[in-house]
């Protein structure tokens, strides 16, 4: 079963067991994957590679609007947005430790031969591509800097 279809399974289920909050974030994830698998260059289709990067972007949204909310004092707001990316977050592969990273950093600059911070952009492409779906992207881009630094 691919990532679209367990999706729709699970939104049968929050509607089933009236857990609004999931069911709404599941609504919102499904919208997201119906628009990219009807966009012009789709096919009709939608790979799981591109599925965890729509999932990653929402999560990264649920959790920027949660800073902003807590930041106004709107509490509750912010608590309803870590639901949802909890919930969201539940369909994407397991992040890595910070100890991992840094380990696959380590392979990366070693086989690109990086010397310095001049290099960070070469690493910087290597390691997200070897990284994308497992860590952050402003997780990699400090630990890069910190080891090339």
């Amino acid at each position: 079963m691919d990532l679209f279809e367990k999706i729709g399974n699970d939104i049968k289920a929050a509607m089933l067991a009236h857990e609004t909050v999931k069911l709404a974030a599941l609504r919102g994830v499904k919208k997201e994957f119906l628009e990219a698998k009807t966009s012009k260059n789709a096919n009709g289709e939608l790979s799981d590679e591109t599925a965890v990067k729509i999932l990653q972007k929402m999560v990264k949204q649920r959790k920027e609007s949660a800073a902003i909310f807590t930041e106004q004092n709107r509490e509750d707001l912010a608590k309803n947005e870590l639901e949802e990316a909890s919930y969201i977050e539940a369909y994407l592969p397991k992040q890595l430790s910070e100890e991992e990273i840094e380990e696959t950093v380590k392979g990366v600059i070693a086989q690109v031969g990086a010397a310095g911070m001049k290099d960070m952009g070469k690493v910087m492409g290597s390691a997200t591509k070897l990284l994308a779906g497992k860590a952050d992207g402003k997780v990699i881009s400090e630990i890069v800097k910190k080891l090339l630094s």
